[in-house]
C-alpha cells in the first residue's frame, strides 16, 4: 500500500529560510511599523531585504498563518457553552471614502471575525453575523450597541433573544478596536476593500495570539506564556 505523500511545504520556492519569513510578517503585522522600517530593523540584525519583499512576504503567508491559529482556536473552543460574544463596527477610511469594519469578539477578547462593508444595513449585519456563526457556531449571549441593524438581523436569524444591550456592556469590543488604530496609523490608511480584509483578518489572529493580557494575570504567569507564543509561532506551518 503506497505511503500518503507529505503536504508540500509552502515555504519550498523561496530562498529565505522559513524563520526568517516568519520573522518578517511578525513584525509587519502585529507592530505598528512600515515595510521600510520592518527592513531596517533587520538589517540591524544582519538580514538584508527590501521592503517590497516583506510586502510580498506578508500578503503570500499572512493568511496562511492566521487561517493556522484560527483553526486551533475554533477546534479549542467550539462546543464551550458559556460563550459570549460582543458585536461592534468602526469607521474606517478608504481612499477618502468611510467603509465599515465589523468585528466579533468573545468573552475573553480575542477577535473572532472581522468584515468590511460599505454599508452599515441590516443586510451588512446579517452576512457579518452568519459568516462568524457559520465559522465558530452560536454563543450563549450576544452583546451589541443600539444599532437597529443588529436587532433586524438577529430576528431574522432567530436568536433575538441573546442580544443584551447595556451602556457600558460592550467595552470590551471597543477597546479591542485600539491595536488596530495604532496600526492603521502607521500604514497610513488602506486603498483597497480587498487589502482592508485581507490585514484586518491576519491582524486580529495575530493579536490573539500575542495578546497576553497581562494586566489579569502574575508576572510569573505571564513570562510563560510570552515565552510560549513565539515558540508556538516557529511550528506554524511547519
Amino acid at each position: 500500500m503506497p505511503c500518503p505523500k507529505k503536504p508540500a511545504s509552502p515555504f519550498r520556492y523561496f530562498n529565505s529560510s522559513p524563520e526568517v519569513i516568519r520573522l518578517v510578517v511578525m513584525m509587519y503585522v502585529r507592530f505598528p511599523l512600515s515595510l521600510r522600517n520592518v527592513e531596517d530593523l533587520l538589517f540591524e540584525r544582519g538580514i538584508d531585504i527590501c521592503h517590497e519583499t516583506v510586502r510580498h512576504w506578508w500578503n503570500r503567508f499572512g493568511p496562511l498563518f492566521a487561517a493556522d491559529i484560527r483553526r486551533q482556536r475554533v477546534s479549542r473552543m467550539r462546543g464551550f457553552r458559556h460563550w459570549k460574544w460582543h458585536l461592534d463596527e468602526m469607521y474606517v477610511k478608504l481612499n477618502g471614502e468611510m467603509v465599515y469594519l465589523w468585528r466579533a469578539v468573545d468573552h475573553e477578547g480575542e477577535v473572532l471575525e472581522s468584515y468590511i462593508t460599505r454599508t452599515r444595513d441590516k443586510t451588512a449585519a446579517l452576512r457579518f453575523m452568519k459568516k462568524a456563526m457559520r465559522r465558530h457556531g452560536s454563543p450563549e449571549a450576544i452583546t451589541t450597541d443600539g444599532l437597529r441593524s443588529y436587532k433586524a438581523a438577529m430576528s431574522e436569524l432567530g436568536c433575538e433573544e441573546k442580544r443584551e444591550v447595556g451602556r457600558w456592556a460592550n467595552n470590551r469590543v471597543e477597546n479591542s478596536h485600539l491595536p488596530f488604530r495604532r496600526r492603521e496609523r502607521a500604514m497610513q490608511q488602506f486603498r483597497r476593500m480587498k487589502t482592508l480584509q485581507k490585514f484586518a483578518s491576519v491582524h486580529a489572529s495575530m493579536h490573539n495570539h500575542f495578546s497576553q493580557e497581562r494586566h489579569l494575570v502574575d508576572r510569573q504567569t505571564y513570562k510563560a506564556r510570552r515565552s510560549a507564543a513565539p515558540a508556538e509561532w516557529q511550528s506554524l506551518m511547519a
